[in-house]
């Protein structure tokens, strides 16, 4: 019974990674109550209830700490910088008035950096610490 089970796990994980559905586990578990989840290779993004100029004072402070800012709209919600050779965009949405998307882009040399968009979507939901 037991090597059956254990069977059926190991092809639930294959079919999970095979489909590009377990990074999205594995971010979600990373993030916690703000809910991250990879909606591309190189996206990660996430909605929280922090007030919009809260998260966008986040974003620029991470922004401006990892790396080179080239440019930042505050209107539009759009931060581009590069950042450990990627090209890094990050981008807020406010959804409600108390609700606010927060999606952070990452690419290496025309390649998907997810640990770095995973690593700064954190930094920015969670605050700066």
């Amino acid at each position: 019974m037991k090597k059956g089970m254990a069977f059926l796990f190991s092809l639930l994980v294959l079919m999970m990674v095979i489909s590009g559905c377990l990074p999205a586990i594995i971010v979600g578990g990373a993030v916690g109550a703000v809910g991250g989840y990879a909606v591309s290779r190189d996206t990660i993004q996430g909605e929280t209830d922090k007030p919009y100029d809260v998260l966008w004072n986040s974003a620029t402070t991470v922004a401006r700490i990892r790396g080179k800012l080239k440019s930042e709209d505050a209107i539009k919600g759009r931060i581009e910088l590069e950042a450990e050779s990627s090209r890094v965009y990050i981008r807020l949405d406010r959804l409600t008035q108390s609700t606010t998307r927060v999606r952070v882009s990452a690419r290496k040399y025309h390649l998907p950096n997810i640990a770095l968009a995973q690593d700064i979507f954190v930094k920015i939901t969670e605050g700066i610490r």
